[in-house]
C-alpha cells in the first residue's frame, strides 16, 4: 500500500479540502507537514461545513491527525479551532491528535512584526495574512524559535524568550510599533500550556510504527507549489516549502514517505493577495468565475483574483512538485461558456517562452499566449462518471493533460464529497 501526498498545483485554494476529505476515508493517518494557520481547507460533510486551518482534515472522518515538525503552530489559534470543531461534534483529544515535540510556536510578537513590516512596505507589500507565519519560520532558521517542547521546560523558555525579544523588539521599535514585555509572553504561554502540552508526542516514532504496521498515511499540504519559497513566484510566496518532497522532512520520515503525489488544480486559475498573475481576467468573465466559484479565501475571506487556466504554471508545479496525477476541481464553473482559453506560454519582450521567469521585473512584463477551446452548453455539476460529461468538457480535460504532462486522476464536479469521478485510486497507484 502506498502513502499519498496532496499538494496544490497553482496558488492555493484549489479545493484541496474536499479531495483530502475524500481520500481520508481510505487513509489511517492524516499528516500536516508545513505551513501554519494562514492556510485553510473547507470541508462539507452533510449539513456541516468545517473550516480548518491547523487541524488535519482527517479528524473530520475520525482518523488520527498529526501536526508535524514542519508546521509553525499558534497555540491560541489551535485551541480556538479545537473548541470550534468540538462544538460541531468532532472528537479532538490527545488520542486523536498528535503534535511534534519540535514544532515551532507562533507568539503574539510574530503577528505584530508581520503586520508592521507589511505596513512599512506600502505599495510593495507581499500580501501576507499578518498572522506571524513568516517571522516564526525566520526564528526557526535563525535557531531562536520557541518550540512546543520548550513549554515543558520553564528554565529553557525563560532564556529563549530573552533572546527572541532582543531581536524582535529591536525590529518593532525600528518600525515604530509597540514592543513586547517578557512577563506578558510568559503569562500568555502559561495560560495555554496546560491545554496544548498533552497533544505533544514523538511524531516521527509514531509515524514509523504506523509505516511498519502497513498503515496508509495521507500527507496534507497547505498553500501550493506556486507559493513555495524556492519554486514559487518569489517574493510573493509563503515561508515554507510546499512541494511534496517536504512531506518527509516536515514529519520526521524519510524521503520516500511521500508516496503517490496528487496535485490539485482548478479548471481555471485563482490567486489571493499580491503577486504576478499572467492569465488574470479583469472583465465580466473574471467576475463570473469568481461569483460561480464562490471565490473567497477560507481563512482571510479575501476575494480571489480569477483567470484562465495557466498550463505553464501547472506544468512547472507538476515537475518540481513530483506530481504523479492531477485532481481537477470546479469544472462546473466553466459550464455555459462559449469559448474557454488556456494559457500555453508567455510573450516576454517579443519572444515566446514556456516557463515563468524568476526575475520580478520580467514577471511584470510577460503577457499570456492563449489557445482557445470550444466550450460546452451542458452541465458537468454533480457528474460521477465520464459518460455524464459533455463531450467538449472531456476534450478540455484531455487537452489539459497534454499541456501539463500529467494525467487527471480525479475530477471534482461540485463541493459535495461524492461528486467525484475516480480514474485511478491514488492509494493503489
Amino acid at each position: 500500500m502506498s502513502n499519498v501526498t496532496v499538494i496544490g498545483a497553482q496558488w492555493g485554494d484549489e479545493g484541496k479540502g474536499k479531495i483530502v476529505d475524500w481520500l481520508a476515508s481510505r487513509a489511517d493517518v492524516v499528516v500536516r507537514f508545513q505551513g501554519g494557520h494562514n492556510a485553510g481547507h473547507t470541508l462539507v460533510v452533510g449539513d456541516q461545513v468545517y473550516k480548518l486551518s491547523l487541524l488535519p482534515s482527517g479528524l473530520v472522518r475520525g482518523k488520527m491527525g498529526v501536526i508535524g515538525n514542519g508546521v509553525v503552530v499558534d497555540p491560541e489559534a489551535l485551541l480556538t479551532e479545537i473548541d470550534r470543531v468540538t462544538a460541531q461534534g468532532l472528537n479532538v483529544t490527545p488520542e486523536t491528535l498528535k503534535i511534534a515535540e519540535s514544532a515551532p510556536l507562533i507568539l503574539p510578537v510574530h503577528g505584530a512584526l508581520d503586520r508592521a513590516r507589511e505596513a512599512a512596505r506600502g505599495d510593495r507589500k507581499i500580501g501576507t495574512t499578518g498572522r506571524g507565519i513568516g517571522p516564526a519560520y525566520e526564528d526557526k532558521v535563525a535557531r531562536r524559535a520557541i518550540r512546543l517542547c520548550d513549554l515543558a521546560e520553564p528554565e529553557t523558555l525563560d532564556w529563549k524568550l530573552d533572546e527572541l525579544l532582543l531581536h524582535h523588539n529591536t525590529l518593532l521599535a525600528g518600525l515604530g510599533a509597540p514592543t513586547f514585555e517578557k512577563a506578558d509572553l510568559i503569562a500568555h504561554l502559561e495560560r495555554l500550556t496546560p491545554r496544548v502540552l498533552p497533544f505533544m508526542a514523538p511524531v516521527a516514532d509514531f509515524l514509523e510504527s504506523e509505516r511498519k504496521a502497513g498503515r496508509r498515511i495521507l500527507f496534507e499540504g497547505a498553500q501550493a507549489v506556486m507559493l513555495d519559497v524556492d519554486h514559487g513566484t518569489y517574493p510573493f510566496v509563503t515561508s515554507s516549502n510546499t512541494v511534496a518532497s517536504n512531506a518527509g522532512t516536515g514529519s520526521g520520515m524519510g524521503p520516500s514517505a511521500a508516496g503517490f503525489v496528487l496535485g490539485i488544480a482548478k479548471a481555471y486559475t485563482t490567486r489571493v493577495g499580491e503577486g504576478p498573475f499572467p492569465s488574470e481576467l479583469h472583465d465580466d468573465i473574471g467576475r463570473r468565475l469568481g461569483e460561480r466559484g464562490h471565490e473567497f479565501g477560507t481563512v482571510t475571506g479575501r476575494p480571489r483574483r480569477c483567470g484562465w487556466f495557466d498550463a505553464v504554471l501547472v506544468r512547472h508545479a507538476v515537475r518540481v512538485g513530483g506530481v504523479g496525477g492531477l485532481a481537477l476541481t470546479k469544472l462546473d464553473v466553466l459550464d455555459g461558456l462559449e469559448e474557454i482559453r488556456v494559457c500555453v506560454g508567455y510573450e516576454l519582450d517579443g519572444e515566446v517562452i514556456n516557463r515563468f521567469p524568476p526575475g520580478s521585473a520580467a514577471q511584470t512584463r510577460i503577457k499570456p499566449v492563449y489557445e482557445t477551446i470550444e466550450g460546452w452548453a451542458g452541465s458537468t455539476k454533480g457528474a460521477r462518471s465520464w459518460v455524464d460529461l459533455p463531450a467538449q468538457a472531456v476534450k478540455y480535460v484531455r487537452r489539459i493533460e497534454e499541456l501539463v504532462e500529467a494525467p487527471v486522476t480525479l475530477l471534482s464536479t461540485s463541493p459535495e464529497r461524492d461528486d467525484t469521478i475516480l480514474v485511478r485510486d491514488p492509494f493503489d497507484a
